[in-house]
């Protein structure tokens, strides 16, 4: 099977969701929340991410978690990950339970696609306010892809991973996990990176993008994957946008869809005139109507 039919049927599978005049969407990916401990790479961008959760979810945001929100091919144990981060699944869960949580796999949280996965893992954390375990998300369902219908003017706007564009990271990827588990992570301590990353390759990194873009264009759909954490906006002409990643540490970057706009932002620590700290709330680029793209 080749990317473009890959991405097919991963369009012919996703969860549909109206995009109306009111309608709001917060779009994040590749969180890669992980255990603790050296190589877990959320933890220094954190406390940006629930800044950003708390400031859309007192906004009316729906949370749109686009691929890769924990990182189960470094680890093996999702415990450990709950246990390390219970505070980012407080605010997945405080989503949730409104109907405002859409949670999409990508491929190193794969496995979230079977649903005795996050039947045994989302269906309750450990709060430390309450001393208890409270529900988290049950019977939540990751989904290979979203498809927002525009009740307008009848665009859609497919949001998936991007992970399809390239057969190791999909159809292979349980022998791209043993790769990243037993190869490159002993190696990334000794600073080498993975080659089959398209984050950290850049060769790898613009195929992959251009493979997504030109299918956006081929089939005249506005197209927001993550992947390869390289935060891209589009254009009139170039319907294809990246959300970035929460794992850089210049801050972490988002897809905002409201009003029938789309607007790439960046959330970073500022200083304030006083010297206290603050997440800061940025966007990059151009706010782009959802008509502007065609």
């Amino acid at each position: 099977m080749g990317f473009e039919s890959r991405i097919q049927k991963t369009y012919r599978d996703s969860l549909n969701l109206p995009l109306k005049p009111s309608s709001r969407y917060a779009v994040f990916s590749d969180c890669h929340r992980g255990t603790g401990k050296a190589n877990d790479n959320f933890l220094q961008d954190e406390y940006l991410y629930l800044a950003a959760l708390r400031y859309y979810f007192q906004r009316g945001f729906a949370y749109i978690e686009l691929g890769d929100g924990d990182e189960l091919w470094e680890n093996r144990s999702m415990k450990s990950i709950k246990k390390n981060h219970k505070q980012s699944y407080e605010m997945l869960s405080m989503f949730y339970m409104q109907k405002r949580f859409y949670g999409v796999y990508g491929n190193h949280d794969i496995v979230k696609k079977y649903p005795k996965f996050p039947k045994k893992y989302f269906n309750s954390f450990y709060c430390d306010k309450v001393l208890c375990d409270k529900p988290l998300c049950p019977d939540v369902q990751f989904y290979p892809g979203i498809i927002l219908h525009d009740t307008l003017k009848g665009h859609e706007i497919f949001m998936t991973h991007g992970h399809q564009a390239d057969i190791l990271n999909s159809t292979l990827w349980p022998l791209a996990r043993f790769m990243v588990r037993y190869i490159w992570r002993p190696l990334e301590y000794l600073g080498v990176h993975d080659p089959t990353s398209a984050a950290k390759n850049n060769t790898k990194k613009k195929k992959t993008e251009k493979i997504l873009a030109d299918w956006a264009i081929k089939n005249n759909y506005i197209m927001i994957t993550g992947h390869t954490h390289h935060p891209m906006a589009g254009s009139k002409g170039s319907p294809y946008c990246n959300t970035g990643s929460c794992v850089h540490p210049a801050g972490i970057t988002a897809i905002e869809i409201e009003r029938r706009n789309i607007t790439l932002v960046k959330w970073s620590v500022s200083t304030k005139r006083n010297m206290n700290l603050f997440a800061s709330r940025e966007i990059l680029g151009n706010t782009m109507p959802v008509d502007s793209f065609f």
